[in-house]
């Protein structure tokens, strides 16, 4: 649709009733997990050779991709929370966003369009249920802030395993005690859409933070029956493949199993209510999972590939496609779905080319690539609480990585790790902040530091928290773990210089500041350098 065109619309919409504004317009349900990667029991049917997603079970986000697209080539535009939902919500690198692009100090710049506020102000009616950005200030500021949450009826599910396992123990069944969580998700989005009148078009965000650790230890196997056995020899090479470390998976997987039912109850209700099938439902998570090497925080696909499924009017399902997708792509997506006018700062591109295609497989050649990056994650990882400053380019063989400052440990500095009273197991598995506080704390990252001078497991420690090279290329035909750099190999001296040219001719294009005066902006406060409260503490100590 043309400009004037869309303009057009937008003028007459002022006039028009919301019940034909309805009609015309789709309603948006959107399922976004804290920590959800791409693990789903629909892409283990997919791939070739097994994986972990061998072992959990996600009715609903197959149902999804079943009736819709499913995207085999998904990705995040940063590792980390905040700063993937900047971009997310902005449509924009999340470069672009100010202090939006870091985690720990991150403010919303109020200038910025954001997608849920543009759907509002053209007449949809918005919702959502917990963790929309975040942490950041104001919380949840491009959704609104705290305006347009319905939470009221409690939620629990945000501490899934620990408050099912504590009402088991009170004298419910498990499976009592899951409904009683899933009831007051279902409660919740019952409220949302009871105050839906005239049939307004709306946007409802489902955001819980279950996935996220921590989680009970042992309750993917007693909550979901995933067997850690079940994971032997399906770990990735990057994880030890011992007990402590598969039931860790295992618990995870539980969490994703738990999203996955929370999604089937607001399906189910949407089916009731008569709306399904004016509904987009897009269902996706923010990064890799949390606590694991290559995971969360990392540029290595086990950090920034994710599920992502999308179905509804206009969407010809029944697809499964290879087309490349960075997550801000749905920023504009959604907004052409609501006849909306795309803001030129937006640098995302709309997949409705894609959706609306009837070929599987790669549909648009030109979406061969994405762009992906971090910055500050944890303030307090390093000396100094400076960031570790990457980017890459992710393409169908090959992944690029520019490290800025190797001389930085890439998860944070291992400190309390030696010396006469260093750090315990037990400290390190409930403290992210302990040492290496980039990566959450957990029985893996635990694991992994009790044993890193055993000779037997000393290579995956040094693999996860070491330093890297300034530059990494990864051969995924050979090497889809990302397990073996071979940037400084001869034989591959053209697509280094052919892949490190077109990453920085993005970053030159989209205006990264990284590449402006060393880096400066990001290496100065307010985006490095102690929080408010960090330099409280300091003063304390001193």
């Amino acid at each position: 649709m043309s400009a004037l065109l869309k303009s057009t619309w937008l003028s007459l919409a002022l006039f028009l009733p919301q019940s034909l504004l309805a009609a015309n317009r789709p309603n948006v349900l959107f399922l976004f997990a804290d920590d959800w990667g791409r693990q789903a029991s629909f892409y283990a049917e997919l791939e070739k050779e097994k994986g972990i997603s061998d072992a959990v079970s996600t009715p609903n986000f197959d149902r999804i991709a079943r009736e819709g697209v499913l995207f085999l080539q998904a990705f995040v535009n940063a590792p980390s929370c905040t700063p993937c939902r900047s971009s997310l919500l902005s449509g924009q690198h999340f470069w672009r966003t100010g202090r939006g692009a870091i985690l720990r100090g991150a403010v919303w710049d109020p200038e910025i369009p954001s997608w849920p506020l543009l759907l509002r102000d053209s007449g949809y009616h918005l919702g959502k249920s917990w963790k929309v950005w975040s942490p950041g200030t104001p919380r949840d500021a491009p959704f609104g802030e705290q305006m347009y949450a319905y939470e009221e009826t409690g939620g629990r599910i945000n501490q899934f395993s620990q408050n099912v396992t504590e009402l088991s123990a009170s004298g419910k069944s498990v499976d009592e005690a899951k409904q009683a969580l899933l009831d007051e998700v279902r409660e919740n989005f019952r409220s949302f859409l009871a105050d839906n009148k005239d049939d307004q078009p709306f946007c409802y965000w489902f955001g819980p933070t279950n996935v996220h650790r921590k989680w009970e230890r042992g309750s993917g196997k007693v909550l979901w029956g995933i067997d850690p056995d079940s994971l032997k020899g399906k770990l990735p090479p990057f994880l030890p493949d011992v007990p402590e470390v598969r039931e860790d998976i295992a618990d995870y997987l539980g969490e994703v199993q738990a999203f996955d039912a929370e999604m089937g109850v607001l399906l189910d209700e949407l089916k009731q209510s008569g709306k399904y099938e004016n509904t987009l439902i897009i269902a996706s998570g923010d990064h890799g999972p949390p606590g694991f090497p290559h995971g969360k925080c990392n540029l290595y696909d086990f950090g920034t590939q994710v599920a992502l499924a999308i179905a509804g009017p206009r969407v010809h399902g029944g697809r499964v496609v290879d087309d490349f997708v960075c997550l801000p792509d749905l920023a504009p997506t959604i907004l052409e779905a609501a006849e909306v006018s795309v803001p030129e700062v937006m640098t995302a591109r709309s997949l409705w080319p894609v959706l609306a295609s009837e070929r599987s497989g790669q549909v648009d050649p030109a979406r061969d690539a994405v762009f992906m990056g971090r910055e500050r994650h944890v303030a307090s990882a390093r000396a100094g609480y400076l960031p570790y400053p990457q980017r890459a380019i992710r393409t169908a063989d090959y992944l690029f990585i520019i490290n800025f400052h190797p001389e930085r440990y890439p998860l944070g500095d291992p400190t309390g790790l030696e010396g006469s009273n260093p750090a315990t197991e037990e400290a390190i598995r409930e403290n992210t902040h302990i040492t290496l506080a980039d990566e959450d704390a957990g029985p893996t990252k635990a694991w992994l530091v009790e044993h890193r001078s055993d000779s037997q497991w000393k290579r995956y420690f040094d693999n996860a928290y070491g330093k890297r090279p300034r530059e990494e290329l990864f051969d995924l035909k050979k090497d889809p773990d990302q397990m073996h750099n071979v940037a400084a190999d001869p034989d591959y001296a053209l697509v280094v210089d052919n892949l490190r040219e077109r990453l920085l001719t993005e970053l030159r294009e989209t205006g990264d500041p990284r590449l402006i005066d060393d880096g400066k902006y990001f290496e100065t406060p307010p985006l490095a350098g102690p929080l408010p409260e960090e330099k409280i503490e300091v003063k304390k100590r001193e």
